[in-house]
């Protein structure tokens, strides 16, 4: 999520242009963390923090990804707050509003230590060379896959294959489409410029939940038995439907408690631990109603809805499948903890 274009450009809001479909800016640093190191960044276990935002659903996915693999020791983790100005995501949940690793006050300047003249978002989550105090690289697609293909000498014991090997074509399909559709398909919605590109944006969401509904019905997970990546990409969308998407960007069909298989799927991966402990929907709720003023000029925060049934029981074991695999859960947080 970025703070100067699509997602979060300021408190004052800039994000639907009028007439126009919306189209996300994909263009991110293109440098990775390698075991080789081929781009200058090898795989060191204390050399890199990852920044997130528990507001931003493709910072979540980076969040659950590295407590899903055990990667808390090895990679450090900075935490920006759910709303910021016109310049930059900012550490005002850090005592003094400093990050105590990076000593930054803003991600911004994690950007301009790597390019004084970076002209692009400044984008949550970004992984920042600590050493040197700049982005290495922000390409959030990049980034997980990175966390599980790259960093696997630093796994915890036990750390689920969230790609398997034999699904990996096929995961790749599902979760293109997922993308494409869904965790893109609502911004599309709520930032629709016009009343076509709105329609044609709300038809395309819904055709893909409702083919998720149905694949979801005969399988536990969406490739099968157990949790991938697949799953984690999906998931931070669902859990911000009904709080942010189904009013704020008017995917209105429905709302997720409305459809029984994607609503039980949600409840049950919140319940399993890396994904509920992850998951803020006060900050979730706080950058959306905020942040996007053009949509809600209020910036009125509302206060439902009501967020019980996510721990209600789901139902899904009848289903069978192992969350993990072979592998096994990471450490259960007490109740009410949020993973750091």
């Amino acid at each position: 999520m970025t703070s100067t274009t699509d997602d979060s450009h300021s408190t004052k809001g800039s994000y639907v242009h009028s007439g126009e479909e919306y189209s996300r800016d994909m263009r991110y640093l293109a440098t990775r963390i390698t075991r080789d190191g081929r781009d200058g960044y090898p795989v060191e276990a204390g050399r890199y923090r990852l920044v997130a935002a528990r507001a931003c659903p493709w910072a979540n996915r980076a969040v659950i990804v590295r407590r899903l693999l055990g990667l808390e020791d090895a990679l450090s983790m900075g935490l920006c707050g759910p709303v910021h100005d016109a310049r930059s995501w900012t550490f005002d949940l850090d005592p003094g509003g400093v990050d105590p690793v990076l000593g930054y006050e803003r991600l911004q300047e994690a950007y301009f230590a790597r390019d004084p003249e970076y002209p692009l978002g400044i984008t949550v989550p970004a992984i920042v060379d600590v050493p040197t105090k700049a982005v290495a690289t922000n390409d959030f697609d990049q980034i997980t896959r990175d966390l599980f293909f790259e960093w696997s000498d630093f796994h915890r014991p036990g750390a689920p294959d969230l790609w398997p090997e034999p699904l990996r074509d096929e995961m790749e399909t599902v979760m293109k489409r997922v993308f494409t559709e869904v965790n893109n398909g609502v911004y599309r919605c709520g930032f629709a410029g016009s009343q076509k590109a709105y329609d044609a944006a709300y038809d395309r969401l819904w055709t893909a939940l409702d083919w998720l509904e149905e694949r979801l019905t005969t399988r536990r997970y969406l490739m099968g038995d157990t949790i991938t990546e697949a799953d984690v990409r999906l998931f931070t969308t669902l859990a911000r439907f009904d709080p942010v998407y189904h009013g704020h960007f008017k995917c209105n069909r429905q709302k997720l408690t409305e459809m029984p298989v994607l609503w039980a799927y949600a409840r049950d991966l919140f319940q399993t631990p890396g994904f509920g402990d992850t998951t803020d929907f006060d900050q979730i709720k706080a950058h959306y109603y905020v942040v996007h003023s053009d949509i809600n000029p209020t910036r009125i925060v509302p206060r439902g809805p009501d967020l019980a049934g996510w721990t209600a029981p789901h139902g899904r074991e009848h289903l069978g499948g192992r969350p993990f695999g072979d592998g096994t859960a990471p450490e259960v947080l007490p109740a009410g903890t949020l993973a750091t």
